[in-house]
């Protein structure tokens, strides 16, 4: 009995013990960086999570992971495929070394943790994720078209009937497009992607997607209709930057497999051959570039249903694939991500109205009306309006260059069929716009009601929040934030209306403030890959990516192709994750030994310079030198991280070069200034770290100078934003830094916002004759410095991924309280502090599994009320310079400064 009673005892104390150390658990698993991805072709996919603690102090010192086709035995941790065994590592993302992965499967996995003192999560919550393709051999489907004649206006529908005589065990379709598409399965639209697929170089490279069609088919007949629309792939639209002359175009194509498994083991696959039918559909005319066209006098009900009589359709056109090279889509879509009502509509005149949303956006208007048969609807979209309150698009349709008026620019053209009400959304084009005049060549009694906006963009998830004492910053914020998200569209885009092109200088100047404000990473990796397309072979690269071959001879060089370099660079010190900075590897050496070659002096003058400024303009060759500098620093420490020490030397040697190159010729060491002492001379030289130590206070103290000789007010152009107010923040100036990134008349970002701007323009003043579009994220980078230069809050290359976190708020004057916060690999990251007199309340939080160093500038610092000598998760230690550097363990804070 005495044994028995112990016995029981132990259970209960094994069990109590198992309960108490169960204080943390994991949670947010993702497979390439995605929440249970389907369709993936990466034979090493990667593995994240976080951990979600009880208590202070949680740190992962191992992990395991299974992975499995059997859920059930995943959840037991019996993965069938792989069991990583006990991994000492304490950082994610994890990578898969199984066997190699089988295409079309779905494959579950867990994960469980270890902290550093022995304790095990339980094991989380199963995920899973899809292969597809995995290779181009699998492709059974033909590629098919309606015609070869790419002149052709109207959009083609496709359809197939089959049947299902057995019960649906799961089915996929994959569906590789050149051109744009919409998918529809017994009369419903699959999914809720928009502008599938995304935008490539697609004689190089094409997209393919996977849909879920488990639920979608029916025992019995089943139908498959496909709407094709041109995309970039056969842009019909005349502009200065020759798309319609792309050495691609044709008429759009598809392939596709529907492939279904039975529950008794059986396979089937539906694909696209000679037996499918097509015809015209009601969409007319569209072009991504101008508008779209509808005609609902054309409309077919039920042409996408079982049972539809096709027999007046023709045959499809059997034609050759656009590339050899059709990889899978990995990366969160572009969705109609939110709705918009009308906010104030007027009547300007019988057959005219207007109609106001707000705020600038990117996206569609769905119009709903009901009039005699024919009666033709204009909606002209626009982002500001003429003195008498019509429509303006003189800032944005200066670069079009139309052959006729039958594709007028942000239009869209609606015939009513006079039947019924009807409805007429996009669906192969978006606009950047605030106002929409609807003209009829008819009058119609319209209401608000019967338009609606919806913004458009890639679905990027937020992982990052502003909010402070000063409300015109806040508006600031988020007006940036408008303008990144109008300009992604699966690349990052300069404007969604006049060009929607990828403009690489642009992209690299605000990749920090994407990438604090949201988990874009899969759009950047899409990105990248078109890089490594456009690529020449001697290493050049365009200045928009994609392209039709344009911008490779002007406007391209290192201050605006440095993306190759600096966006990988950054994903990595964000995410991690070196996947895409050794991908692209070779291409940035390339590209630094085409300069190299070319400029062996170390300094050059290719590149397009500080564009747009204020009223100053930096030399050209002193800019690109710079970023010729930033890159070959990238590339070397790229080359240490991936084991190249070689390279690494030889990169290392190339910089100190081009260092002292600019230097000599630019640096008055006397005096501390370069060059003409502009503030973007200054800047630039502090924050790409090309300021001799001894020199960088000296060189600081006159860039804080000039500024304040400029009135406390910004003089410099794109690449100037990005270093001038990091260079004084960064360096003992972040008061000054504040009051310029502050001001709120002109020049500054301000006087847009106190003027009504609800995005970033292109220019610096409202009546600018040229370069003002009013939604360009270009001079976006003040968002990024909210974080940095206010909250402090930076990724430690060290440690990358914020698994270090370094902290260096700066508690301006002028603010009462600041607060910011981003998500980070490891959890969310919080930096906020609050002004009580002469006493600074400052809370931080270091999520589980991560640690931080904060760096304070005052010696008298409490912590909860008490010493921070007391709290054992800080470590303590002055600073030679005075001041405090802390390091934090996982926890929330609550520091008291004076």
């Amino acid at each position: 009995m005495k044994n028995i009673r112990f016995t029981i005892l132990s259970v209960f104390l094994l069990l109590v013990g198992a309960s108490c150390f169960a204080q943390f658990e994991v949670v947010k698993l993702r497979c390439e960086h995605l929440e249970n991805p389907l369709g993936i072709d990466g034979e090493q996919p990667r593995f994240s999570w976080q951990l979600q603690a009880e208590k202070d102090g949680i740190l992962q010192a191992k992990y395991q992971l299974w992975v499995g086709t059997d859920l059930q035995e995943v959840k037991a941790g019996k993965g069938n495929i792989w069991n990583s065994g006990e991994v000492v590592s304490a950082r994610v993302p994890a990578i898969y070394s199984g066997p190699k992965l089988s295409p079309f499967t779905r494959y579950f996995w867990a994960v469980k943790v270890q902290d550093e003192v022995g304790n095990w999560s339980d094991l989380s919550e199963a995920a899973h994720f899809e292969t597809g393709m995995m290779n181009k051999d699998n492709w059974q489907g033909s590629w098919i078209s309606d015609t070869y004649d790419y002149n052709l206006k109207s959009a083609p529908y496709f359809r197939k009937e089959f049947k299902v005589s057995k019960k649906v065990k799961a089915a996929r379709a994959y569906i590789a497009v050149a051109g744009l598409y919409e998918l529809m399965v017994n009369g419903e639209k699959v999914g809720n992607h928009r502008l599938d697929p995304m935008y490539t170089r697609f004689d190089r490279r094409n997209l393919y997607v996977t849909y879920d069609l488990t639920n979608s088919l029916n025992e019995g007949n089943n139908a498959i209709g496909v709407l094709l629309g041109n995309g970039w792939y056969n842009h019909q639209s005349t502009a200065v930057w020759y798309f319609d002359k792309a050495p691609w175009r044709a008429r759009p194509k598809f392939c596709m497999d529907v492939r279904i498994v039975y529950e008794d083991g059986s396979e089937e696959t539906v694909r696209t051959r000679s037996d499918w039918k097509t015809t015209a559909s009601p969409v007319i005319f569209n072009s991504i570039y101008t508008a779209e066209h509808y005609d609902a006098r054309l409309e077919l009900p039920g042409w996408n249903k079982p049972g539809f009589d096709d027999s007046k359709w023709g045959s499809v056109l059997l034609t050759g694939a656009p590339s050899e090279n059709t990889v899978a889509q990995t990366m969160v879509p572009v969705r109609h991500v939110e709705e918009l009502p009308v906010q104030n509509m007027k009547k300007l005149d019988e057959n005219t109205y207007l109609f106001d949303f707000g705020r600038n956006i990117s996206g569609v208007t769905q119009m709903t009306a009901q009039g005699p048969e024919g009666t033709t609807i204009r909606l002209k979209h626009a982002e500001r309006l003429t003195e008498k309150g019509y429509a303006d698009l003189s800032n944005i349709d200066v670069h079009y260059r139309p052959t006729d008026d039958t594709d007028p620019f942000q239009t869209d053209i609606f015939i009513l069929s006079g039947k019924k009400k009807d409805t007429f959304l996009p669906r192969f084009n978006y606009k950047g716009f605030q106002y929409v005049e609807v003209t009829s060549d008819q009058p119609l009694e319209l209401s608000p009601e019967n338009l609606t906006a919806y913004f458009m963009h890639s679905d990027v998830p937020p992982v990052g929040t502003i909010y402070s004492s000063n409300e015109t910053l806040n508006k600031t914020w988020q007006a940036a934030n408008s303008s990144y998200l109008a300009n992604l569209f699966g690349y990052p885009t300069d404007c969604p209306q006049r060009e929607k092109n990828g403009w690489t200088g642009d992209a690299h100047i605000n990749i920090e403030t994407g990438l604090y404000n949201y988990d874009a990473i899969t759009v950047y990796e899409k990105w990248m890959a078109d890089h490594r397309d456009e690529q020449q072979p001697n290493g050049v690269l365009p200045a928009i990516i994609p392209t039709s071959g344009w911008g490779y001879q002007w406007a391209n060089g290192p201050d605006w192709t440095s993306t190759i370099a600096i966006i990988p660079w950054n994903i990595y010190l964000f995410y991690g994750d070196r996947k895409v900075l050794a991908d692209c590897y070779d291409n940035i050496k390339q590209y630094v030994d085409y300069i190299d070659t070319n400029w062996p002096s170390g300094i050059t003058d290719w590149g397009l310079g500080d564009w747009v400024p204020v009223k100053s303009k930096a030399p050209k060759e002193f800019t690109s030198t710079a970023y010729y500098y930033a890159d070959v620093v990238i590339l070397s420490k790229a080359a240490k991280l991936l084991g190249k020490e070689g390279d690494y030397q030889k990169y290392q040697r190339l910089a100190e070069k081009i260092r002292q190159a600019l230097n000599a010729k630019y640096l008055d060491r006397e005096k501390g200034i370069y060059g003409s002492g502009l503030q973007t001379e200054l800047s630039v030289a502090l924050y790409w770290g090309l300021v001799p130590e001894e020199l960088v206070a000296k060189v600081a103290v006159n860039l804080a100078k000039r500024v304040e000789a400029d009135n406390k007010h910004l003089d410099v152009g794109l690449l100037g934003t990005k270093t001038i107010l990091n260079a004084l923040s960064e360096n003992g100036y972040a008061d000054l830094a504040y009051e310029l990134a502050t001001q709120e008349d002109f020049p500054s970002w301000g006087w847009w916002i106190v003027n009504g701007a609800t995005t970033f323009y292109e220019n610096w003043p409202l009546d600018a004759q040229s370069d003002i579009s009013m939604n360009h994220i270009m001079f976006g980078e003040v968002n990024a410095w909210y974080y940095k230069g206010l909250g402090g809050i930076f990724p430690d290359e060290q440690q990358p991924g914020f698994k270090n976190i370094i902290l260096k708020p700066n508690f301006v004057k002028g603010l009462t309280f600041f607060n910011a916060s981003h998500e980070g690999p490891y959890g969310e990251i919080v930096s906020a502090w609050k002004r009580d007199g002469r006493k600074i309340s400052y809370q931080v939080r270091v999520p589980a599994n991560s640690t931080a160093t904060l760096y304070l500038e005052s010696d008298n610092v409490m912590e909860n009320g008490k010493s921070i000598t007391r709290n054992e998760l800080l470590k303590v230690v002055k600073s030679e310079g005075g001041g405090l550097r802390i390091s934090l363990m996982p926890g929330e804070y609550d520091f008291t400064i004076r």
